[in-house]
C-alpha cells in the first residue's frame, strides 16, 4: 500500500480536495469538491485521475452541510474508492495568511491554529474557512499530520523597503506591512519556468495571476521581490468583487459622509466592487467579454489599464524585464485579455504572436520578441503536496 497526501482548499461555501500518491513526482490520483456548504444545495463531486466525474451526492434541503460534514464525506469516499491502494499519510492545507510568524510551511497543532486565527481580520474572506477543515481534522483524527502552506510565505523574500508602508515604526513592528498573496501559485510557476524559458527563470519575470482574485508578482531569479497585493488580499488590481488599490481617504469619506461602519465598508470593498461593481453585470470575465452593456466594457478596460500600470511598476522594481507569464482562470483562458495586456506592454518589448495566443500555445510572443510572453497553468495543489511531503520528510 502506498502513502498518499490529500490537499484541501477551503472556501466559504466549498471544500476542494486533491489526492496525490506519495512517490517522487506526486502523481494526481483523484479530486473533487463539496459545494453549497451551509446552504440547502450541498453537492459532492468526485473525479478520477483524468478529471472524469465518477461520483456525485446531493444532500437533503434541510441538511446544510458544514466543513466538518464535508470532511467526513470526503475521507469516507477516499477510503472506499482508493483505500485499498493508498494510505492517507498527511493532509496539506492552503492558508491565505501566515502573518509575520510563518514564512514557510508548518505542521499544524492547536497552538498554530490559535495563532492563525488572530490573522482573520487580515483575510476575512479566506482565513476563517481555511482553518475550518484543520480544526475538523484535529478533532476527527488528531494523529494525522497536517501541514499549513501559506499564500504570503513566498513574498517574505521581498526587500524590507518593499514590505513597508510609510507609517510610524511602531505600527510596522506590530505587523502592519505589505505581505503579498497568491504565493503558492507564484511558487509553482517559478518551479516550472526553467522548463519553458531558462533565461526568464534566472532573470526578471513578472507573473500575472489573473482570476476572480488577481495579483502580479515580480520574480528575480525565481524569488519574489515585489507584489501588487499588500496588507490584505483586497489591495492591488481590481478583481471579481474586490476593489483593489483604493485611496484611504475614500474610506474616511464613506465613514464621515455616508455613515458607513467597518462591516459595511468591508462588504463594499470585498464583495460589491471590482468587475462586478464597475460593470453592474457580473464578476465573471467571460460574461463581461460577451456582454454588449457599456459598463461591462468599462470594467474590462479598467482591469486591463490597471494591469498595464502595475506591470510598469514591477518592471521598474526589477530594473528591466525578460518575460511575463499569464496564469490562473483569466490568465489561462481569456486570449482577448492577454492580447490587450501585451499590446499595451509593447513599450517594454513584448511582441505578441496572435496565432499562438489564440491557440493557447505556451509561448505567445514572437521569436524575435525582446520580452517573451507565456501562458503556464498554475497548480497550487501540487505545490502544497510538495511542501507537505518535504516538511514531513525532514521530521
Amino acid at each position: 500500500m502506498n502513502d498518499a497526501i490529500v490537499v484541501l482548499n477551503a472556501g466559504s461555501s466549498s471544500l476542494k480536495f486533491s489526492l496525490f500518491a506519495g512517490s517522487d513526482d506526486l502523481p494526481f490520483v483523484a479530486g473533487g469538491q463539496v459545494s453549497g456548504l451551509y446552504t440547502a444545495a450541498s453537492r459532492f463531486v468526485g473525479k478520477d485521475a483524468a478529471g472524469k466525474q465518477v461520483a456525485e451526492k446531493r444532500w437533503d434541503a434541510d441538511a446544510k452541510l458544514d466543513h466538518h460534514g464535508a470532511i467526513a464525506h470526503i475521507v469516507e469516499w477516499l477510503k472506499t474508492t482508493h483505500g485499498h491502494e493508498h494510505r492517507l499519510s498527511a493532509v496539506g492545507h492552503r492558508v491565505v495568511h501566515g502573518g509575520m510568524d510563518y514564512a514557510a510551511p508548518v505542521r499544524v497543532d492547536s497552538e498554530v491554529v490559535a495563532r492563525l486565527e488572530k490573522l482573520v481580520p487580515l483575510a476575512p474572506l479566506h482565513q476563517p474557512h481555511n482553518l475550518a477543515p484543520i480544526r475538523a481534522l484535529l478533532k476527527r483524527a488528531p494523529e494525522l499530520p497536517q501541514v499549513a502552506c501559506f499564500d504570503t510565505a513566498m513574498h517574505r523574500s521581498n526587500p524590507p523597503l518593499a514590505q513597508m508602508f510609510a507609517l510610524p515604526k511602531a505600527l510596522s513592528d506590530e505587523g502592519v506591512r505589505r505581505y503579498g498573496f497568491h504565493g503558492l501559485s507564484y511558487e509553482y510557476i517559478a518551479s516550472v519556468l526553467p522548463k519553458f524559458d531558462p533565461h526568464a527563470a534566472s532573470g526578471r519575470t513578472v507573473v500575472l495571476h489573473l482570476g476572480n482574485g488577481a495579483s502580479m508578482c515580480a520574480l528575480q531569479a525565481g524569488r519574489s521581490i515585489a507584489s501588487t497585493m499588500g496588507f490584505t488580499a483586497v489591495d492591488g488590481l481590481p478583481m471579481g468583487t474586490r476593489c483593489g488599490a483604493l485611496d484611504p481617504g475614500v474610506i474616511l469619506y464613506l465613514m464621515d459622509e455616508r455613515g458607513m461602519d467597518a462591516r459595511a465598508i468591508e462588504k463594499l470593498i470585498y464583495s460589491q466592487s471590482g468587475l462586478l461593481g464597475v460593470s453592474g453585470v457580473s464578476s465573471d470575465m467571460r460574461e463581461l467579454l460577451e456582454s454588449d452593456q457599456p459598463q461591462a466594457k468599462v470594467a474590462v478596460d479598467l482591469f486591463v489599464y490597471r494591469i498595464g500600470r502595475e506591470l510598469g511598476s514591477l518592471a521598474a522594481a526589477l530594473g528591466g524585464l525578460d518575460a511575463i507569464v499569464f496564469t490562473a482562470g483569466i490568465g489561462e483562458h481569456a486570449p482577448a485579455v492577454r492580447e490587450r495586456i501585451c499590446s499595451q506592454a509593447a513599450w517594454l518589448g513584448v511582441e505578441l504572436d496572435p496565432d499562438a495566443n489564440a491557440s493557447r500555445a505556451p509561448r505567445i510572443s514572437t521569436p524575435s520578441s525582446r520580452v517573451s510572453a507565456w501562458v503556464i497553468p498554475t497548480n497550487e495543489e501540487l505545490m502544497i503536496a510538495r511542501h507537505t511531503r518535504d516538511l514531513l520528510a525532514r521530521g
